[in-house]
């Protein structure tokens, strides 16, 4: 199908953008990457009359380390997440999700922003910024504020970024050296979304769980932060009935739909199999 008529802009500045936005309101909508919102356009489930490409503005884009936290820009892709040798060294953990994202002609175009700020619960990155205890920077007419990954999500599509407020970067506390990693996916096919999806981060202290961190994909209408599950690991040996406790927690938490991807008790009970399979190679690689 063919999107409704809209008026396009290109700002080349956050203020720019912010200041079309706020003129405008519920009738503009921004553009990152556009793989999450043409396809709606397309479909004409959204109408926004007025698009704002958010591609030139170049203050979007980069990956910095200040201190214990790491910075990237809405507008950096998936691509340039992959390669960055920063994250690899720090953040393990995003290379290989993006890796899993669609595939390489998508990932050149769609930007971190773009996935965790539409507010699609197929998308990966939401649950990996919850996992990650990361923090969005929104910005607006008022200037700056952060929002907890963990607070954003209220529904499918509906989060708590203003209709005048741009995501503007993700801040990420660096975990521990030695910190263990996975993301597990069930998906049908590569390009696939997950019919469900994990990731955990953890830390080993001899043969105890120091701290552990899990969250879910495409299981409810919002991604789910298992903050149960992962008390339920700290302080374990994970040992074989502390891990079925965990996954029993994390997959009490999921609302899954029944869809083309298999009935809601099926995906209900994948999303436990991807927890146990992300955390028996998040130990792995602490141990190791």
């Amino acid at each position: 199908m063919i999107p409704g008529v809209f008026t396009y802009h290109r700002p080349s500045s956050v203020a720019e953008a912010v200041a079309i936005l706020a003129n405008h309101g519920d009738e503009a909508r921004p553009l990152s990457g556009g793989h999450s919102l043409i396809p709606m356009m397309k479909l004409r489930m959204a109408a926004p009359e007025h698009l704002v490409d958010l591609g030139g503005i170049a203050a979007l884009k980069g990956i910095s380390e200040d201190g214990d936290t790491i910075t990237i820009g809405a507008m950096t892709t998936q691509h340039e997440l992959i390669g960055s040798d920063l994250l690899s060294a720090k953040l393990p953990i995003i290379r290989e999700t993006a890796l899993m994202i669609a595939d390489p002609q998508i990932r050149y175009v769609g930007t971190l922003g773009g996935n965790v700020a539409n507010g699609d619960p197929g998308n990966d990155m939401p649950a990996l910024m919850q996992c990650l205890d990361a923090s969005y920077v929104l910005t607006g007419p008022d200037g700056d504020r952060q929002v907890a990954a963990r607070a954003f999500y209220e529904a499918a599509y509906f989060t708590a970024l203003a209709p005048e407020e741009i995501l503007t970067s993700i801040r990420i506390p660096v975990p521990a050296a030695g910190h263990g990693y996975a993301y597990e996916k069930l998906k049908r096919k590569v390009g696939d979304y997950a019919t469900a999806a994990a990731a955990i981060v953890l830390t080993m202290n001899g043969g105890t769980v120091g701290m552990c961190s899990v969250a879910l994909t495409n299981v409810a209408d919002t991604p789910l932060f298992a903050s149960e599950a992962g008390d339920i690991l700290t302080g374990s040996t994970l040992d074989a009935a502390t891990v079925k406790r965990a996954v029993a927690a994390a997959e009490a938490i999921t609302q899954p739909a029944s869809d083309g991807r298999g009935p809601a008790e099926y995906r209900t009970k994948m999303a436990g199999v991807m927890v146990e399979r992300a955390l028996a190679r998040a130990a792995e690689r602490a141990r190791s």
